[in-house]
């Protein structure tokens, strides 16, 4: 058996947010506003328009909030809001090796006002072959 060369096909961003302001978890045109302009900040290329949707109550750990992505050319970014919780989560994923992990959570707390933030980025596909293998 022949061996498959291989590489990282990328990484992904996840950021839960903690404590977050309600009043920017709500506002259905900041986020929008946000997923127009986090891509380009970050060195990532948009090829959609950002969809932002309320949602409502789910289930009683799910009390409704607001959902959001945007595709981007190395994959995409999105998030949910959940303003009764004060809380948010984040994804951000690229096929790069890597991404702004530190300019990435700094905007974002920034942004939502967190008091308090779980990180993870983790390696995706890591034995991604580098060529076809058919």
């Amino acid at each position: 058996m022949e061996k498959i060369n291989t590489i990282q096909f990328g990484v992904h961003y996840m950021l839960d947010g903690y404590g977050a302001d309600v009043e920017t978890l709500s506002d259905k045109t900041a986020l929008r506003d946000l997923l127009d302009r986090l891509p380009k900040e970050v060195g990532m290329h948009p090829i959609s328009e950002p969809v932002v949707v309320e949602v409502g109550p789910n289930n009683k750990k799910d009390p409704g909030g607001i959902s959001g992505f945007v595709i981007v050319a190395e994959s995409h970014i999105s998030f949910h809001t959940f303003p009764g919780r004060g809380f948010v989560t984040i994804d951000a994923y690229t096929c790069n090796d890597s991404i702004p992990e530190k300019e990435l959570t700094d905007r974002l707390t920034d942004y939502f006002k967190l008091k308090d933030s779980d990180v993870h980025v983790i390696k995706r596909g890591t034995k991604y072959p580098i060529q076809d293998i058919n």
